[in-house]
């Protein structure tokens, strides 16, 4: 079933079409300014512009065609042209109330899509060293990574969301000598004091720093992962056993060195980066015969587009990491995977307590995990306030507003909505209503602005998920329950015993597609509050 926004998009394509005028990359989206309508185009000002005609005109022509549209024509939507050039659209009641009424009928989830008609994508994000807690800087990426894998299987993708272990290199030989607590130690914290108790006496410092990220891996971060921040990997990838004890680094070192794309120099072996794009060239293997990180991410880019054929993968990293994205980008590139693989760079998080920051530092030892900030404020705070942002803007976590139990707290006005609406439907008047009518007829502007944003749900997926804009299903969310509340407010369900059916199927309509957003999110949904 198309969008009401695809549906548009035809809408305008074909009315365009008929006026003589050649047109692609029609876009139709939503205004700022809800009286203005509720979708708008501006392809007459761009018209305009190409054609050397004045906006306004162009747009009274392009109305008058789009006039003439079936879409138009049956009543389905009004056209207006407003400054300085926009073409806008209004939903009308009768389509509006007719559309709810569908929705209500269809069993399943509402937002679901084929748009990714089965391609394979895979969502690698989080992938800490392990060598100690995870910080709330790989939280981000965590609830950012796994909100993004839902929406793609939403929209009809098969996903694989990975966790790549970096469990072999320098970090680990760093953290064998943490363990032991030598001149070269270079994490703290308790968990290095109970490792260190259990390794005492041993000397093999990269054996014991392979033992000790295994039991960082078990005991600390996948606890945190699966039982506090409630994600669910696929796979768990090793870089040991899984790249370098197969040989796959060394074999691809060996065909690039055929191909002549990496040359030596002072006794190591580098990369020619420079030759697409890059600021430099890059080291795969270091004078001592070591390899790099990004010798292991060319082995990894052949692991998962020759090995297990993935149409596309998608890297969540810290902005910490921007240097090494060039290097990466070409690595695909030359392996014949360009624009397959795609880097998503997220900002760094402050914690906010009483108005200022709350300094930390991994390597003291004097940091907040995310372990105990989700004690502090619960997963669903957590998550939900993390997903709020956009991956370029930085995030100041204010702990004082993510602990308050009030409407001041985004994710408990959200929560209210979900508990108000199940309240309401299990009122005695309203549980005796077991089966709608088809037909739905909503008439006031509170209950039609709600159903036009329940309308808008599977939109709403679909471009969150094609511009890896997670932050806008937490922003509908937030939207959804304040038009909800405004309904709640207004306009009565019950009155004086009386039951008005039609408002009952909006608020159980409301209740199907916020379970729907929340269950995306991987936020709970509370029948009680």
């Amino acid at each position: 079933m198309d969008t009401i926004k695809q549906q548009l998009v035809e809408t305008v394509i074909s009315g365009l079409d008929k006026a003589g005028f050649k047109f692609s990359g029609i876009v139709v989206s939503y205004p700022k300014v809800p009286a203005h309508g509720d979708y708008t185009t501006n392809a007459a000002m761009i018209l305009a512009k190409s054609m050397g005609e004045q906006p306004m005109a162009m747009a009274s022509k392009l109305a008058a065609a789009l006039n003439q549209e079936k879409f138009i024509t049956s009543g389905q939507a009004s056209v207006e042209i407003a400054e300085p050039g926009f073409i806008n659209f209004k939903l009308s009641p009768s389509f509006v109330s007719q559309k709810v009424g569908e929705i209500l009928s269809v069993k399943g989830d509402y937002g679901q899509s084929k748009l990714g008609q089965g391609k394979k994508i895979q969502v690698e994000f989080i992938s800490a060293n392990p060598t100690g807690p995870l910080t709330i800087g790989n939280g981000r990426g965590g609830f950012f990574g796994d909100v993004l894998g839902n929406l793609y299987a939403k929209c009809g993708y098969q996903v694989t969301k990975e966790y790549y272990i970096n469990d072999a290199g320098k970090q680990v030989e760093a953290l064998g000598h943490s363990v032991l607590k030598d001149d070269e130690a270079v994490y703290k914290g308790g968990y290095i004091d109970e490792l260190h108790k259990k390794f005492k006496g041993k000397k093999d410092v990269f054996k014991i720093g392979q033992q000790a990220a295994r039991e960082i891996l078990k005991n600390i971060l996948k606890k945190t992962i699966e039982r506090e921040m409630r994600i669910k990997f696929d796979v768990w990838f090793s870089e040991d056993r899984e790249l370098r004890k197969t040989g796959k680094v060394a074999e691809v070192i060996t065909c690039l060195k055929k191909e002549k794309l990496i040359y030596e120099k002072d006794g190591a072996w580098w990369f020619k980066s420079s030759d697409y794009g890059d600021s430099r060239d890059r080291v795969l293997v270091k004078s001592n015969g070591e390899t790099t990180y990004l010798a292991q991410d060319f082995a990894y880019l052949n692991n998962k587009f020759r090995e297990r054929k993935f149409d596309k993968v998608i890297y969540v990293w810290g902005a910490d990491h921007h240097g090494d994205v060039a290097g990466l980008l070409n690595a695909a590139k030359v392996l014949g995977f360009e624009d397959r693989a795609e880097i998503i760079l997220l900002q760094f998080v402050k914690l906010i307590k009483d108005g200022k920051e709350v300094r930390m530092s991994k390597r003291a030892g004097n940091y907040i995990t995310m372990s105990e900030l989700i004690s502090m404020v619960g997963h669903d705070v957590a998550r939900f306030m993390f997903l709020m942002y956009s991956p370029t803007t930085h995030i100041d976590f204010d702990l004082n507003l993510a602990q308050k139990k009030s409407d001041k707290n985004p994710v408990y006005y959200l929560q209210y909505a979900f508990a108000r609406i199940c309240s309401l439907l299990n009122q005695p008047e309203t549980v005796k209503i077991k089966k709608l009518k088809k037909s739905v007829l909503l008439t006031c502007n509170d209950e039609l602005a709600l159903a036009k944003e329940i309308l808008k749900w599977p939109e709403i997926i679909e471009e969150a998920a094609l511009n890896q804009r997670v932050q806008l299903i937490t922003s509908y969310a937030l939207s959804l329950a304040n038009l909800f509340h405004n309904f709640y407010d207004k306009c009565r369900v019950i009155n004086h015993a009386e039951v008005n059916i039609s408002r009952v199927g909006l608020i159980k309509l409301t209740k199907k597609i916020l379970l729907e957003v929340l269950k995306t999110i991987g936020v709970s949904s509370p029948k009680n509050m």
